[in-house]
This record gives structure tokens, sequence and C-alpha cells, in this order.
């Protein structure tokens, strides 16, 4: 029982450590992601539309409507899935672990993170690619401008 308690708490990765994340949960294209592990991430860098369709003013706004960047994000994640569990908003997942390397706080209990996928190729670069989200060079200082658009 204090295994499962100590496995289901949600903690925020030390700046520049490198950690495996198997997604169990998403929210939104940009985050959180719910790793099995514990942490709670919200991809560094990049910015999508909030769940209610507004993007806040001073971030960048992608194109793309919330729930189909969420799905893109998904797809990343489990490609031979046909689809997720929906709660709401929330959608459960099985996927593969990536790879992530934290870079710190991102509010409460997210950790701020750029992630790869099994494939080796940047997640948030993918999702810069397909639209469903921008680059935020506030905090990615430039990192994503390689993605093609």
């Amino acid at each position: 029982m204090l295994f499962t308690i100590l496995a289901a708490a949600v903690f925020v990765v030390p700046e520049a450590e490198i950690f495996a994340c198997t997604p169990v949960q998403v929210w939104d294209a940009d985050g959180p992601i719910w790793c099995a592990e514990g942490p709670r991430i919200r991809l560094h860098g990049i910015a999508a539309r909030e769940m209610d369709g507004t993007c806040r003013a001073d971030h960048p706004c992608p194109d793309m409507p919330p729930i189909a960047a969420r799905d893109v994000l998904i797809k990343l994640l489990q490609p031979a899935a046909s689809g997720a569990t929906s709660t709401g908003h929330l959608r459960l997942v099985e996927a593969s672990p990536i790879a992530c390397r934290s870079h710190g706080g991102a509010g409460g209990n997210r950790t701020a993170a750029q992630c790869w996928l099994p494939d080796k190729s940047d997640l948030g670069c993918r999702l810069i690619a397909l639209g469903a989200a921008h680059e935020w060079t506030h905090f990615s200082k430039g990192a994503y401008r390689r993605c093609a658009r």
C-alpha cells in the first residue's frame, strides 16, 4: 500500500535531469502529460490553445482547435492505437515511454520538459511542424527554429 502511494506522488523533476515518462493521461497539446512514473509534464518552449479554445494574451496562438491539437499529441504518443479513452477533456492513453529533459518547474507540480519520442524525434518539434502548437521563444530561446512548418 505504501509503495502505491509513493508511486502516485507527483513531483517536479530537477532541472537538467533526463528521465523516462510513460504517458497515461493527456490534457492538451502542450500538457500536462501525466507520467506513470509520477511527473506531470508541461512541454517546454511550445504553446497550444487552451481547451476552451482561447489563447492567453501573452502566449503564442496556433490556429488548430484545442481538441484536434490534443489528438495530434495523442497520435504521436501512441501511433498504433485507434483512439484514446475520453474523460471530459482529459484523455487516457497507453503509450510507450518517452525520454525527457527537465527544464525545472512549470508552475504548481508540473515539470517543464523537452521530450523525445521512441523514434528519437523531438515531440515539441513534431507538434509545431503539424500545426498543433507554436514555438514560445520566450522559453525556448529559439530551440525549435529548425522545425519544418
